[in-house]
């Protein structure tokens, strides 16, 4: 997948489009040079981020070294860049704003307009975190929703591909106050982004994050929602509380029975299908989410779980034929390794039921 990306979001036409918007705004500009400095031998070999940071660099040589005109250009072109070539301008202030923060970051808030700034801001949440998270509070004023989605996606403690910031895994205080003006935005962009950051908190910090979704909880259909999204990893973990908030059946009535796989002999490439009775010992319907883990074989011969959803639902007493398939397909996110694998029933957070089978 990443060979696919860094082909298909950066490929040379874009590379020349961006030299021509610069020229536009710049006139020293050199766009020939520019691209073929960019487009150098070692180009096509290069990886998405590697490609981003190699073309911040060369860019840096064909702007005025000070800067703040430097800044003053990439500003200018925000409203003729929208592809994915625009995360080059907040790379540029995180590589070269360090030392001018009254000119970086209100930059930040304006380059995410067309590149989304949720990466460049890392650095600085790091190097003076209170001081940039009073630009991230302010930010969720905005009256651009692509700056209001960055004023909580920049702040995430946990944002995939972006360097960490320790002191909100440790200490998520500060993004509070971003998320309780942002929890009820028009925008679902921005609510995403908000039950992301609180989902990212609750891994560290899972009390925290059921007070608030308790709090939330019937304020409105976009809170309902965020505080769902929000509790996705608690759910898979079983967590008695988030179960209750959602109001889930207590699993202590439920219990599975006959769990069969097809083929406890499968071969990588291969689908299998498994099968169980769920028994509910309840009174009346009642909600249930039915998932199972595979405990899959690493390269290191450790195994690592997976948790995967069936379905939710609201079922009513009895008995209840469940039939689900599963792939040992390899794919761009997941590789196979032979061994023991154990599947796991899973029902309202509770594992009631569990089969191996030898993945060859």
């Amino acid at each position: 997948m990443a060979d696919k990306l860094k082909d298909t979001l950066f490929p040379l036409e874009k590379v020349q489009l961006f030299a021509s918007v610069l020229k536009d705004v710049y006139a020293p500009f050199q766009p020939e040079e520019f691209v073929a400095t960019v487009c150098d031998k070692d180009w096509p070999e290069r990886e998405l981020k590697e490609k981003m940071r190699h073309t911040t660099l060369c860019l840096h040589k064909f702007l005025p070294q000070d800067f703040e005109k430097a800044v003053d250009i990439l500003v200018a072109i925000v409203p003729k860049v929208t592809g994915f070539e625009a995360i080059v301008l907040p790379d540029y202030v995180e590589m070269y704003g360090q030392d001018h923060w009254d000119v970086a970051l209100p930059a930040l808030g304006e380059l995410t307009k067309c590149g989304s700034s949720e990466f460049g801001i890392r650095p600085f949440l790091n190097k003076d975190l209170e001081g940039a998270m009073k630009y991230m509070l302010a930010w969720a004023d905005n009256d651009d929703f692509k700056v209001r989605r960055f004023a909580s996606e920049g702040c995430r403690p946990r944002l995939p591909w972006a360097s960490g910031v320790p002191a909100l895994k440790k200490d998520p205080s500060l993004i509070l106050p971003i998320l309780e003006k942002l929890k009820d935005d028009p925008e679902e962009f921005v609510r995403k982004s908000v039950a992301n950051n609180l989902n990212d908190i609750s891994k560290d910090h899972p009390e925290l994050v059921l007070d608030i979704c308790e709090r939330w909880q019937g304020k409105s259909k976009n809170t309902d929602w965020i505080i769902k999204h929000a509790c996705r990893t608690l759910l898979k973990q079983g967590n008695k509380r988030a179960m209750l908030l959602f109001g889930f059946a207590n699993p202590e009535l439920m219990k599975v029975e006959d769990f069969q796989l097809s083929n406890t002999s499968p071969t990588i490439g291969d689908d299998i299908s498994f099968s169980f009775n769920l028994v509910l010992n309840i009174k009346e319907k009642q909600k249930v989410r039915i998932e199972y883990i595979v405990h899959f074989v690493k390269a290191s011969g450790k195994t690592s779980p997976k948790v995967f959803q069936i379905k939710e639902v609201e079922m009513k007493p009895g008995v209840h034929a469940i039939n689900k398939k599963h792939t040992f397909k390899n794919m761009t996110t997941r590789k196979h390794y032979p061994g023991e694998h154990t599947f796991e029933i899973v029902v309202n957070g509770d594992a009631k039921a569990s089969a191996k089978l030898q993945l060859n």
